[in-house]
């Protein structure tokens, strides 16, 4: 019986789960976005934002914790730096899941893990010759 035991399985080992969703995660502080089964996405989640909340902290030993998690230099400097700074004041909430479909393959539901504020890098608008 799985009494009191949360968090989803997502048929694999321990191992191979934990080691998954840290390079998950790793990915979603590098490019700030991340295309995912909407499972896998929801278990990123929970441990994107301890994560972040570990960086608002700031201290070495959240630094280290951190560490144990992400896998890059580069996503751990970015999370410490500029992620922490633009969180700093926001209680919660740092990531949101939106739903992109399913899979053609096996059907499966995908869904966009993003981080919330995220700068967009839109190209400007061109302005429209008029005929005049």
């Amino acid at each position: 019986m799985r009494h009191r035991k949360a968090g989803r399985r997502l048929s694999r080992t321990t191992e191979h789960r934990q080691a998954m969703l840290r390079n998950l995660v790793t990915s979603l502080f590098e490019q700030e976005r991340v295309a995912t089964t909407r499972a896998k996405a929801k278990e990123a989640r929970k441990l994107a934002e301890a994560v972040i909340t570990l960086a608002k902290r700031g201290d070495l030993h959240a630094r280290r914790q951190a560490l144990a998690v992400i896998r890059t230099k580069k996503a751990h400097l970015k999370l410490f730096h500029e992620l922490r700074e633009r969180y700093q004041d926001r209680p919660g909430g740092y990531t949101r899941i939106i739903p992109l479909g399913v899979r053609r393959g096996d059907g499966a539901p995908l869904s966009l893990l993003e981080l919330v504020g995220r700068p967009e890098k839109l190209p400007k608008k061109k302005k429209k010759k008029s005929a005049a």
